[in-house]
């Protein structure tokens, strides 16, 4: 097949979907597919080209991965960097090689990759794409959205409020809920600008730190527990892994720097509580419709009370990055759940 294998963009997570692009990249060419890693807002070339034959040198004409930063990317200067300055998300020639394809790969994360936006967009141009569709997609990276959901389907997330910048609430004994807490942006990702608040001298930061990544934001109850995650593929759960970070919560730097936490696959749970956790996840799926594949974040507290956090539409696949490690554990290989993925999108047009 031709796949394009479509990363970066304007996320906060640009550089995590450039590496999670690049292992999908040299997955699916080991599995003998003509694949090009496509920058969605850098394109390809600066102007409109001629691209006969450009799946014959697809390795060329693929943009080239260095790493994940320590820091978020510095994403005014890679929009300074766009060559034709136009005010257009995609890059020159990304629709014309999207649609030339067999399939697009989604290796994007956060902001218009896992928003539905993009999804929304090619169903209008009729180009195939992994991964679940637009409305699910938009459902599931709104956290405020996502969990009136979980609770009108009886799915236990922890209780919060959400508030806007224009209409902020910045004493903190008015928001009705109780120290410590949790204060992150709505539909951000990667743990970028999540805290944790022990104090009411903290909260302040905490609202300011969040509101520079988005207009509005979710506080909720801190559930003090072990961490897990358990990712769904076609509406089945995976077995639950267990991710204990060395220091501090699971944030960005402990998601991706190698080494940062230990995760556990399967998870070390009573055989109860393992079945109701991939319960919720599969349930979770259902209620957003999550189609192709997705990963749910849980909370385990003293009292064994779960708790699930969200949905992610278009999970990491990076070298530490869970779903991949789950599915190792059902003896899914990384080549093979590339492939999975792709056989499962192509029934939505079938």
């Amino acid at each position: 097949m031709n796949i394009v294998v479509l990363a970066g963009g304007l996320s906060t997570e640009r550089d995590v979907s450039f590496v999670t692009g690049k292992n999908v990249s040299d997955a699916l060419r080991r599995k003998n597919h003509n694949v090009i890693l496509l920058d969605v807002f850098m394109g390809y070339g600066d102007e409109p080209e001629d691209l006969t034959g450009i799946f014959d040198r697809c390795e060329e004409a693929s943009a080239s991965v260095t790493g994940i930063s320590a820091e978020t990317p510095d994403l005014e200067a890679v929009k300074k960097s766009r060559k034709d300055q136009s005010s257009c998300f995609f890059g020159p020639n990304v629709i014309e090689l999207c649609r030339m394809a067999d399939m697009v790969f989604m290796a994007l994360h956060g902001e218009n990759g896992e928003d539905g936006r993009i999804q929304a967009a090619f169903d209008l141009y009729g180009i195939k794409y992994t991964g679940t569709g637009y409305l699910s997609s938009a459902l599931a990276m709104d956290k405020e959205l996502s969990k009136r959901m979980f609770l009108t389907n009886h799915i236990p997330t922890p209780a919060g409020i959400s508030m806007s910048k224009d209409n902020c609430l910045s004493d903190f004994s008015k928001t009705g809920l109780k120290l410590p807490c949790v204060v992150k942006p709505c539909c951000g990702g990667s743990s970028i600008g999540v805290s944790i608040v022990r104090t009411e001298e903290d909260y302040q930061k905490a609202l300011d730190d969040a509101f520079r990544w988005e207009e509005k934001i979710i506080i909720e109850d801190y559930i003090k527990g072990r961490e897990f995650s358990v990712g769904v593929i076609d509406f089945q759960a995976l077995p639950v892994i267990e991710i204990a970070p060395l220091e501090g919560f699971y944030d960005y730097k402990n998601k991706y720097a190698a080494g940062s936490a230990v995760e556990t696959c399967p998870a070390e749970l009573p055989s109860h509580i393992t079945k109701a956790m991939q319960g919720y996840a599969e349930q979770v799926a259902r209620v957003l419709n999550l189609e192709t594949y997705a990963r749910m974040d849980f909370l385990l507290d003293e009292q064994e009370n779960i708790y699930c956090l969200e949905a992610n539409t278009l999970p990491g696949m990076t070298s530490v990055s869970l779903l991949p490690q789950e599915a190792l554990a059902v003896g899914m290989d990384f080549e093979s759940l590339c492939e999975r993925i792709i056989q499962i999108s192509m029934k939505k047009y079938e």
